[in-house]
Order: C-alpha cells, then structure tokens, then sequence
C-alpha cells in the first residue's frame, strides 16, 4: 500500500488529541486538584506519575496480550474505556479514590498510541511512512495548543472535574470514529517471544528507547509542574497561565508539521538530535524568564521540540526494524510514561525540599544525557547496517 487512508490519518490523529489531552490535563488544572481536594502539590503531581508508571509497565504487555486482536475493536474500546473512567473520575469524592481510577483509565493510552502507530507503519508505504507516522503525532501537539490551556482555564475558574467531564465526551466521539473507519481485521504482526527477544537484544533499538526516557525524564521534572511553577515564581492569573501553555502548545504543533514534512528528506535520528537541542536552549535560558512575556518567548525553543522529539522517535524506531513495528513502538510509549513518572516524581521531590527554583537545572541534565545517548545510537545503527548483508 502506498499510502494509509487519509480518513484513518485522521481518525488516529484525533485519537492521539483525546490521549494527550486526558494525559496532560492534570499538569494545566494541577492548581485547581490541590485546592479543591486540599492536597500538597507533590500528591497531586502523583497522579502523573502513578498514571505513568501504569501506562509504562502496560504498553508492553498489551502489544503481547492483544496482539491478535482485531484493531478496529481493540481501539473502539479502549477509548470507550478512557471515557467512562475518566467520568467516574469527576464523580469520585475524594483523593484516593480518584487516584486508582485515573490510574486505571491510563489502560487506554498505553494502548492506542503505540498500537495506532503500528497499524500506520503497516498500512503506509516506506517512501512516506516517516510522515504518515509522525502526522497522526500532530494530535498530541494540538493537545498541547487546545487541551492544556484549555485544561488550565476550564480548571481555574470551573474546575477540574468539568475538565474530566469533557474529556469523557471527546473520548466516546472518538470511539465511535475509530469504529466507523478503521478497516475491519486491520492487525499489524504478532509479537511473539521470539520477536520480543530480537527487539530486546538489538542494541541500536534499546539505545534510542533509552533517548525517549532520558528526554521524558528531564522534561518532566518541570514540565510536570508548569502551573504551580509560573503561580509560584510570576504569581500567574488564569489567563496568564492559559497563555503560557497555548505558546507553549502552538510551538510543539508547529514544531511537528515542520518535523513531519522533512522526517523523510533529512532523517529521523537528525530530527531527534535538533529537537534535544533546542529543548536543551530553553532551559539554559529559563532563569531569564522573569516575566511572563519573557517566559513565553523562552518555551518557544522548548515546546518547537518537545512533540516533535516523541513523533520522530517513533518513525526512527519503526523504520530501524519495521517487521517489530509493534514491539518498539510499545516500548518507546513505555519510556515516554516511565521518563514522565521519574521526572514527576523527580520534580515533586525537588519542590518538597524547596528547589523549585532549580528544577530547570536537572531537567537540563536529562536532555543534554539524551542528546548524547542518541548520537551514540545512531553511530551503532550505522555500523549494523553496514555489516548487515
């Protein structure tokens, strides 16, 4: 096939929006769940992080587990399942509770994102299935642009649980998409013991798995906390903090449709190394950030990068081995949650021993050891390659 249906590009493009949307929604209302349920902020960061670890563990597992199934069905339910949970979600009462289901709605990104990006590694042509892959990664950059700030403001001034409450419909919208145009017996290859073996033992592969948790793990450690961050340090209203996070957004949009029309001409482990390299400028920058116009202008570098990176990560790691489509796609999601947990829980631990103001710093560290590690994995691809036959 030369190309994948645009409707199923879209379909799984809008997908990709209600995950990352219901992902990052905690981090835009964080201020709002520490009032309402009188919370500290590092509880309220380890619904990120206990979220995370779940979906981190699970990606895996599930490529395993369901690897049979038919795609059309698993993802249709898997976001009917996002939905209802998260609905649950805003009519529990109190922390503990909200805490195990939103723990168990993570199930659904764990699923859909990676499995989502297998079937369009599978449905598209090698000629342009870098873009097609990194297209349907737009929708967590319009998450960002829309759904974060939106997040943020619905959260200040109506609450959190009307956030979890929109997140519900958008998720049964785009169950009934998936439905409607996902063609029916659509299922990418099996992973077996014996391909999770090769994908486990090739070296080049685990090297840029280890790129995605390094990069989630620096990022988080700050990113994870923008709200109460910006509230702490430029005292932010509800619209500042809104306007930071769409700037923040509108650039991680840009940064992807730029990243995915030249993924395919210039290279996926290129693309990774200019988005850490930007990312890694706004952070040696962020103590200029006095005020929140300067702030903006100092996320641009940042948010150009940061969902452009996952993007290209998966299209790097798919084209390395694309019969383990499957398998490595599952693997980078699990870093990505991994790397947000430990950057979460990295963060809230920070801010517990009053280091807020230092967080850039360690988030700096971890982008500059992924920047590193990539260049590293690239120099080991390039040597199997030519000793491949």
């Amino acid at each position: 096939m030369n190309s994948a249906p645009a409707g199923v590009l879209w379909c799984f493009l809008y997908g990709n929006f209600v995950i990352g949307f219901g992902v990052l929604m905690v981090p835009g209302a964080l201020n709002d769940i520490t009032h309402d349920l009188e919370i500290t902020v590092a509880q309220a960061g380890f619904l990120i992080t206990a979220g995370s670890v779940l979906m981190c563990l699970s990606a895996p597992l599930f490529a395993t587990i369901l690897g049979k199934r038919d795609r059309r069905q698993l993802l249709s339910w898997v976001m009917l399942w996002y939905g209802f949970a998260h609905a649950l979600c805003a009519l529990m009462p109190d922390y503990q509770s909200i805490l195990w289901m939103r723990v168990l709605a993570m199930v659904a990104p764990a699923i859909f994102t990676p499995q989502a990006a297998a079937c369009i590694g599978q449905l598209a042509g090698t000629s342009n299935r870098g873009r097609a892959i990194t297209f349907v990664f737009v929708g967590w950059s319009i998450a960002s642009v829309a759904g974060m700030p939106t997040a943020a403001w619905i959260g200040e001034v109506f609450g959190w649980r009307v956030v979890f409450a929109l997140l519900s419909c958008l998720s049964l919208l785009s169950a009934a998409w998936t439905w409607l145009v996902i063609p029916k017996g659509l299922a990418p290859p099996v992973m077996s013991l014996v391909a999770w073996r090769q994908t486990l033992g090739a070296n080049d592969l685990m090297m840029t798995v280890g790129v995605t948790v390094l990069s989630a793990s620096g990022q988080f450690v700050l990113s994870a906390y923008f709200a109460p961050y910006f509230k702490h340090t430029l005292d932010t209203s509800p619209a500042d903090l809104s306007m930071l996070f769409a700037c923040f957004g509108a650039c991680g949009l840009i940064g992807n449709l730029l990243m995915s029309r030249q993924i395919d001409r210039i290279g996926a482990e290129r693309c990774v190394n200019l988005c850490l390299i930007l990312m890694s400028m706004s952070l040696l920058m962020w103590p200029l950030g006095n005020q929140v116009w300067l702030a903006a202008l100092i996320l641009i570098p940042w948010g150009l990068g940061m969902f452009a990176c996952n993007s290209a990560q998966q299209a790097r790691l798919i084209q390395l081995r694309p019969a383990l489509a499957s398998g490595s796609a599952a693997l980078n999601t699990s870093a990505i949650y991994l790397g947000q947990a430990i950057g979460a829980a990295g963060g809230g631990w920070l801010i517990n021993q009053g280091a807020m103001n230092r967080l850039h710093l360690f988030a700096w560290v971890g982008i500059v050891l992924a920047l590193g590690l990539s260049i590293q994995a690239a120099r080991v691809a390039q040597r199997i390659d030519k000793n491949t036959p």
